[in-house]
């Protein structure tokens, strides 16, 4: 019977570092509680199908996996660990704006870089921090290949660039005229227009809560869910 019962659990481990590795997702116990980590890694892929060679995160996976982690019973707090080059802005979006609208605890870490879409995704959960080393690309919208040069394709820019800012001003401390001028500075970036802000800039110009690592995230969400379990039991009583 014990030999079973430890086969048992090193099947139970197996499957759960597999699923980490095709995932990107893991769900660890800190001080009693159960929090869930999601990296979001590589290029944001979305309606194109990427090159099989590129690190990508799908959209189509991490969504249901936001859902699941909303609906359990065992999860009280979500982690999500930013090393994004960007992608498909309106993927990118959705999956930002679900993490917005979360009642689970959430806190972002942006470790390596958060870049372009990456930063609705880094401000999107209750608390975000970055690490002292890291980086975050800020330009304005772009799209690749063939563009039609018609007034309702800059018009279609507008409203996407309008939308993401009006994201980072909702999520962030940052407003959104210092949002705008930080995508639309010049002399930075070779070929473009934008910033680059490592992570003291980001933090004191309000795009980012606080400068910190994965031990000051994981503090901060077990304290969000002391907190909620507290008022609870409180209204119970």
């Amino acid at each position: 019977m014990c030999d079973n019962a430890e086969e048992k659990d090193v099947q139970e481990n197996e499957k759960e570092r597999e699923s980490a590795f095709e995932s990107g997702s893991i769900t660890v116990m800190k001080d009693g509680h159960f929090i869930h980590c999601l990296t979001i890694i590589g290029q944001i892929e979305g309606h194109i199908i990427l090159p099989s060679h590129n690190k990508t995160t799908k959209y189509e996976h991490v969504i249901p996996q936001l859902v699941a982690i909303e609906e359990s019973r065992e999860i009280e707090g979500l982690l999500i660990i930013l090393n994004t080059v960007g992608g498909d802005v309106e993927a990118g979006l959705a999956i930002a704006e679900l993490l917005s609208t979360m009642n689970t605890p959430t806190a972002s870490l942006v470790l390596g870089g958060g870049h372009s879409i990456g930063v609705p995704l880094a401000v999107s959960c209750k608390k975000s921090f970055i690490a002292k080393s890291a980086t975050m690309t800020v330009h304005p919208v772009r799209m690749n290949g063939t563009v039609l040069g018609v007034p309702q394709t800059l018009s279609y820019f507008e409203k996407m660039q309008d939308r993401i800012i009006r994201f980072v001003e909702s999520n962030s401390k940052i407003s959104a005229d210092d949002f705008r001028a930080l995508m639309m500075k010049t002399g930075e970036l070779i070929m473009d227009v934008g910033c680059v802000l490592d992570g003291e800039e980001a933090v004191s110009c309000g795009l980012i809560d606080e400068l910190g690592g994965l031990s000051d995230a994981l503090d901060f969400l077990n304290m969000k869910i002391e907190e909620g379990n507290d008022a609870l039991h409180g209204n119970e009583s």
